[in-house]
């Protein structure tokens, strides 16, 4: 994905040998490194930052990452992604809500982006995210009355949303785990539905974030 004044980028590539180098000599995987201070992390476990002025996702380890929480660390430039699930039981969106959002496909997600300060709705596709215009009237009116738009912060969350079967859910999830979402179904995509690979994994990917959710009447409760 590339850069935007809108869009994040994900964490880049790990750096590979140039020339031939590369068929000369058995190259062990080098191993994922926090951006900040260059400590290895685990690569399938470790935190992100968001660039605020880069607009993209950086690596971080848990030391660089708490410093981040703190006010005024970094002058605001990075923002930690917090690692809270929740669900609103209570706000149910129809069939009439779902077009009103004109999303093409069945999975979007919403996040505020500080700078701009308005609302990007954004959804899979083979091409990676994919920017949808949304007018705040249609925000306020088909979101606006969920608890979980009030508790979304910045850059740093988004609204997860799915139709399927006719219903729509709902979550609050960390803004990297949609850009997750968005690489694996760029890589997985096949014809013009996507394909059975690309639909389990989609089926994989939301009974893990139900299965992560609190209900927003638990927020605050330890």
């Amino acid at each position: 994905m590339s850069p935007s004044p809108v869009h994040l980028r994900p964490p880049g590539p790990r750096p590979r040998a140039s020339g031939l180098r590369r068929f000369l000599t058995e190259r062990q995987p080098q191993p994922e490194r926090c951006e900040l201070c260059a400590v290895a992390v685990a690569e399938a476990d470790h935190r992100h930052l968001v660039d605020t002025e880069k607009r993209a996702l950086v690596c971080a380890c848990a030391a660089c990452a708490l410093l981040m929480e703190q006010p005024g660390a970094a002058a605001g430039r990075f923002r930690a992604v917090p690692a809270r699930y929740l669900t609103d039981p209570g706000h149910r969106l129809d069939e009439r809500a779902w077009e009103a959002l004109q999303i093409p496909v069945g999975v979007a997600f919403f996040f505020r982006n500080a700078a701009l300060d308005r609302l990007v709705a954004l959804y899979p596709s083979p091409a990676g995210a994919t920017e949808s215009e949304l007018e705040p009237s249609t925000w306020t009116e088909v979101l606006g009355g969920s608890r979980l738009a009030d508790l979304l912060e910045p850059d740093t969350e988004a609204l997860l949303l799915r139709r399927t079967d006719g219903r729509c859910e709902c979550h609050l999830v960390p803004i990297d785990i949609c850009y997750e979402l968005v690489g694996r179904m760029r890589l997985l995509w096949q014809g013009f539905d996507g394909g059975a690979e690309a639909r389990a994994a989609l089926d994989a990917f939301f009974e893990d974030v139900a299965r992560r959710a609190r209900p927003v009447d638990e927020v605050g409760r330890p």
